[in-house]
């Protein structure tokens, strides 16, 4: 009698199983009950108008029905617009070179005896993504399934003419969602006019960059953390845009008793890129903004953290700031170690600006101190570091830089200026 229990139950649950997916529903809302295009930028180029939209999380699940986001699948709406004399093609790979296909999308959600269902839903992708031939004189819209992108979205949108000229527009969408470092700093405000301090000179500026504290502290300032030993001058967005382009994430804004939405990243292998980065002090305060560049492991990221000074220097912004790169995790105190030559990663941004074609000029003032490898100093986290004690001052321009036009200022020159750049310079 006990198996036969055991038996009809079992019965029971299997009934019940097929019931619900054989009457699973798809049912997505129509994108014009959403507000997603409030936030839309556009750009207009030789007669191409082009309008894009990233979508939120919750967008994403009202208007397909499914959990895009958990899957690592973020939809981008573009409109185009063709004034011209000519047909163009989009290629949706300068968007995304590894961007899902529409009913990929959908037989990656396909349901079990759900027949009905995954025929519309495979419908509905198919119709909703945007087409890649655009007459002359059209407006087409639609979707690009991407990869998921938190934070900043720096994307591509690449148009070809039957010429096989390319018009390329460049968008920098804020995604709605992660809380970022410096999402709350109020920059215009930060100081009084009379804590204001501006220079119109290269050395009067070099001088003002070696007075600096060699190092960011702890809260309260008693210890030191780690080297202040990069310098950008820029325009806050060009610096912020250079970095996003040089593949830096954002970080989320540390919040006591809020669980990271960072950490979401981890299940597509990229290991907690935009968790809250840990509080270092300059000026009385953490740092404005941090970014975080993964690699494979989470032990081998890269951090920023950027402060912005009380200085100018021919009315651009001076920025203040930190690098260093994990490379061992403390995992009992849930702490990383970084590199003990710090100089390493100081390079390795200025090279990323570069390659970025930001980079306008650039150059090394003293003011970290020098430190040995057998004589190395310590952080107030007990992390060891040598340097030979210089600091990287970077101009940023908001425009393209090719190598050709790149500046180097001869304040230090010992040993800095990397042969790379050198090999670069000399052979254009």
């Amino acid at each position: 009698m006990h198996t036969r229990h055991k038996i009809r139950y079992l019965l029971l649950l299997t009934l019940c199983f097929f019931t619900i997916y054989s009457c699973a529903t798809f049912k997505p809302l129509p994108i014009e009950q959403v507000p997603f295009r409030d936030r839309a930028q556009t750009q207009t180029k030789n007669n191409v108008r082009v309008t894009a939209a990233v979508l939120s999380e919750e967008e994403s699940q009202t208007i397909f029905d499914l959990p895009l986001y958990d899957q690592g699948i973020q939809p981008v709406w573009l409109e185009i617009e063709n004034n011209d004399e000519e047909n163009i093609w989009f290629a949706p790979v300068g968007l995304d070179p590894d961007y899902f296909a529409p009913l990929e999308v959908a037989y990656m959600n396909r349901r079990t005896f759900s027949g009905k269902a995954n025929k519309k839903m495979e419908e509905y992708f198919h119709a909703q993504g945007i087409t890649k031939y655009i007459p002359k004189g059209d407006i087409r819209s639609g979707f690009v399934f991407t990869n998921l992108d938190m934070g900043t979205k720096a994307f591509n949108v690449d148009i070809v003419g039957e010429d096989n000229q390319i018009r390329m527009f460049t968008f920098f969408i804020s995604v709605p969602g992660l809380r970022v470092s410096h999402q709350d700093v109020d920059f215009e405000n930060l100081y009084s006019k009379e804590e204001m301090v501006s220079y119109d000179d290269e050395a009067s500026l070099r001088k003002a960059l070696e007075d600096l504290p060699c190092c960011s502290t702890n809260e309260k300032g008693t210890k030191k953390a780690d080297p202040l030993n990069i310098v950008f001058v820029s325009k806050g967005e060009a610096l912020h845009h250079a970095l996003i382009r040089s593949g830096w994430n954002e970080t989320e804004k540390a919040e006591p008793g809020v669980v990271s939405k960072g950490t979401r990243s981890s299940t597509f292998g990229k290991q907690n890129q935009y968790e809250p980065v840990h509080p270092f002090f300059l000026y009385g305060r953490p740092q404005d903004a941090a970014f975080r560049k993964p690699r494979e492991k989470v032990k081998e990221r890269n951090h920023i953290r950027l402060w912005l000074s009380p200085m100018r220097f021919k009315g651009q912004p001076v920025w203040v700031g930190q690098i260093s790169r994990d490379i061992q995790v403390r995992w009992l105190r849930n702490e990383f170690e970084i590199e003990p030559l710090v100089d390493e990663a100081r390079a390795y941004i200025l090279q990323d600006i570069l390659y970025a074609r930001a980079l306008a000029k650039y150059g090394y003032v003293k003011g970290v101190g020098e430190a040995t490898m057998s004589n190395p100093r310590k952080t107030f986290q007990n992390d060891p570091y040598f340097t030979d004690g210089y600091r990287a001052v970077m101009w940023v321009s908001s425009k393209p830089v090719s190598f050709s036009e790149l500046e180097f200022l001869t304040w230090e020159i010992e040993g800095l200026r990397p042969k790379r750049l050198l090999e670069i310079q000399e052979s254009e």
